[in-house]
């Protein structure tokens, strides 16, 4: 098992960039495939990007490709998400996620862990 904790959230005008981490502790860091997600008020859960274990493979949302990068740093066991250009749709609580599979999914069903979320605020 393994705990996630999510940073680097806050206030952004449109236009603007943002970067994400997430710290994780627990056993076998470098086994899982990690993803973000974010959710919006009175929405379901969506699918951001994902990054295998390894690091070389990603999937992107086709809302964000272009526009978010996702990397990893295995050695400091955390994963970040880089946001630019971002838009006031953009706007949600961002979550990170682990999936021990390593398939790196673009399903919430997928992921074991989850982090708590960091709020991500865009502003016009």
């Amino acid at each position: 098992q393994v705990q996630l904790v999510e940073s680097g959230g806050g206030l952004v005008q449109a236009g603007g960039s943002l970067s994400l981490s997430c710290a994780a502790s627990g056993r076998t860091f470098s086994n899982y495939a990690m993803g973000w997600f974010r959710q919006a008020p009175g929405k379901e859960r969506e699918f951001v990007a994902a990054i295998s274990w390894s690091g070389r493979s990603a999937n992107y949302a086709d809302s964000v490709k272009g526009r978010f990068t996702i990397s990893r740093d295995n050695a400091k066991k955390t994963v970040y998400l880089q946001m630019n250009s971002l838009q006031a749709e953009d706007t949600a609580v961002y979550y990170c996620a682990a999936d021990r599979t390593n398939i790196a999914s673009t399903r919430t069903g997928a992921y074991d862990y989850w982090g708590q979320g960091t709020q991500v605020t865009v502003s016009s």
